[in-house]
Parts: structure tokens; sequence; C-alpha cells
């Protein structure tokens, strides 16, 4: 019996779980980022593109930034935003519907963010070129002269030949998700590649199988820069990767599979 198809994105609980792991060493690298690469301000503004669940919006809005978010499913604003005042934070943050590559910033708020973040490969759903730079365009302008984007995102060996796979399980209260995903190779061509996740989960004593298929866009290091040369308005500074340690930078090249990329607007 094939496994039923369903967006994760449309069951943010479960999404949330697998990743909440990551949450605090998340924000204390974003702080920390910022402190020290950003220009000098008084403002602690934030702006997430694709801010999924909120759970990186909950605890930066919870740590005193003034936090402005948005996501292209419906489902995920409605979680954030419900977790956002169940822990009576909805006056700091402002979450809307809205897409990375057209997002516009809406009525009532006002750009000079100091921070910007889209993590987790999250930038790869931007199929094309031309989506990408224009992505990257209106994160600097809605940016502070001097302010920072971190971007971080999996680069792509198009010369692998075999599927990869990668497996986590996480668990909140009563609730178990154990979470399967397989990238398999590249299409150089097109520079798209298929990846599958499929979820287990346990809730309450009930347990049901739920798939998702999409396509990332891919990148080498090199594709990576160029892109970065289209929106000069960002200043390339620095390379880190997902252990999130500021103290150990690494060269912005192809022998790690993840960057995390430090840019400024000029």
């Amino acid at each position: 019996m094939p496994t039923p198809q369903r967006d994760w994105y449309d069951t943010p609980l479960y999404y949330d779980i697998v990743f909440d792991d990551g949450t605090v060493a998340e924000a204390d690298f974003l702080e920390g980022a910022c402190a020290k690469y950003a220009a000098p301000a008084k403002g602690r503004r934030l702006l997430e593109p694709a801010c999924g669940s909120g759970r990186l919006a909950l605890e930066l809005a919870r740590r005193g930034w003034e936090v402005c978010g948005f996501d292209g499913n419906a489902n995920m604003i409605a979680f954030a935003q419900q977790r956002l005042e169940q822990a009576g934070l909805q006056g700091k943050a402002r979450l809307w519907e809205d897409w990375m590559q057209s997002f516009t910033l809406p009525k009532g708020v006002k750009g000079g963010f100091d921070l910007a973040h889209c993590l987790v490969s999250t930038f790869k759903y931007l199929h094309t070129e031309r989506d990408a730079a224009e992505c990257l365009r209106r994160v600097a302008a809605a940016l502070r002269p001097g302010g920072v984007f971190l971007l971080g995102l999996h680069l792509t060996d198009y010369d692998r030949t075999g599927m990869e796979h990668e497996r986590w399980v996480a668990r909140r209260g009563k609730v178990e998700v154990v979470c399967n995903t397989r990238t398999w190779p590249a299409d150089r061509r097109t520079r798209l590649e298929d990846l599958r996740t499929r979820l287990k989960i346990t809730d309450h004593g009930r347990t049901h199988l739920q798939e998702t298929r999409w396509q990332f866009r891919t990148y080498s290091a090199a594709q990576l820069k160029a892109l970065l040369k289209k929106v000069p308005e960002l200043e390339y500074l620095e390379c880190y990767d997902f252990t999130y340690d500021l103290e150990e930078p690494r060269r912005f090249d192809d022998r790690y599979a993840d960057v995390l990329l430090v840019l400024r607007r000029r």
C-alpha cells in the first residue's frame, strides 16, 4: 500500500518537532554573528524569509528581538502565530503569508532590519537563477546599510551517483516523529534534485505515515558565488557550516556539504 502523500508543511507540528532540536544553537549563532559582523546600531530588528513553523521567530522574540517573517504556507503561518500568542509575544512579531522571490513588507512595517536569515536549505526551493537573485535583492533592500543576511544551504556533489539517506527521531510530549529523507543525484542540466521525506508519526499512541516529494535547486560553491555576483548590494564576509561555531570559519568551497554565508548590506 503506497504511503499517503501529504506536504509536511501542511502539518506544522510534526515539522516543528523534527527541527526544534537545533533552535537554540541557531539562535545563538544568529545573535553572535549579528554582533560580530553587522555595523553597530541600537536596533534589534529581524526579518525571516520562509519562517516556517515559527520556531526561530519565537526564540528570537523571547530574546527581545522585534521579529518580522513570512512563509508561503498558510498552515505554517497560522501555527507560528498561535504559538506566539500562547507565549504572550504576539506584540513582538509580525508574520504574514508571502513568497521569497516576490515578498513585500506589509503596510506599517518599515525596512532597515539589522538581521535577516534563511537557514537549512530553504533557499533551494527557488528553482531559477532569476528567482534566487530577486530574493537576495529584496532581502538586501529590507536591510539597513551594514545589516547582515545569514544564508545557509547544502552544496551538491555533481559527481555523486548514489542516493543519500538521512534519519532523525524527535519527540515532544506524547508525539514521536521518525523522519527519513532521501535525496537522489542532481540533474546537471536542470540543476534540480529529487527529494522524498517520509514521516512515521506516533501521536498519543496512534501511528500513521505520510510522505512528501519535492525538488531543490542545486549549487556548487562556484555556482553560489556566481549568483552572489549578480547582487552587489550584498557583500560576502565569511563562511561557516552547520555546527554554528563562530570560532571556526571555513573556506567557501566544496570541501563540505553545507555552507552558512555571512552577507552584509553595503
